[in-house]
């Protein structure tokens, strides 16, 4: 395979494993194929309705073993890793966006808006003409995708 294969590689094996999870009961949040050191992981994330046990994990990863060892997509070593997104979790794709509308996100933006390169709000979706529109305070905000470096859900813990 090429060197620019891990996207390649992460849709193939999303492929091969949503209807796997989806008759488990769950949906693939994210698949990734990366790097770290000397080792290659292939990271599943796993969400449903209810939230993501330990459990659930290991259900869906003794699921899917097989079928990809069977399937050989990644002709090298690597280690599987299934997961939950976590309460903070990065929005990626739209339907990460449109699932989580109404939680509180942070925005970074690879070059300053208004003096700013960070903002946090409430996640109102997208508009009419595709931007992410967030809530903050008495302010909407709207952002191009292509200004957005990173968009994670943000979670106070100091409240809770």
């Amino acid at each position: 395979m090429k060197n620019n294969s891990s996207k390649n590689i992460a849709s193939v094996v999303r492929e091969l494993i949503s209807p796997i999870a989806a008759e488990l009961g769950y949906y693939i949040w994210d698949v990734e194929f990366v790097k770290e050191g000397a080792d290659k992981y292939l990271r599943v994330t796993i969400d449903n309705e209810d939230g993501i046990t330990i459990e659930d994990c290991e259900k869906l990863h003794r699921a899917i073993d097989p079928v990809l060892d069977e399937a050989d997509p990644i002709s090298e070593s690597y280690v599987l890793e299934v997961s939950s997104p976590g309460i903070e979790r990065e929005l990626k794709y739209p339907e990460h966006i449109d699932a989580c509308e109404g939680w509180d996100v942070e925005i970074k933006l690879y070059a300053p808006k208004n003096g700013s390169k960070m903002f946090r709000g409430v996640l109102c979706g997208y508009d009419d003409e595709g931007n992410i529109v967030i809530s903050a305070g008495d302010d909407k905000l709207e952002f191009k995708p292509d200004q957005v470096a990173k968009i994670s859900t943000y979670f106070d813990f100091s409240n809770s």
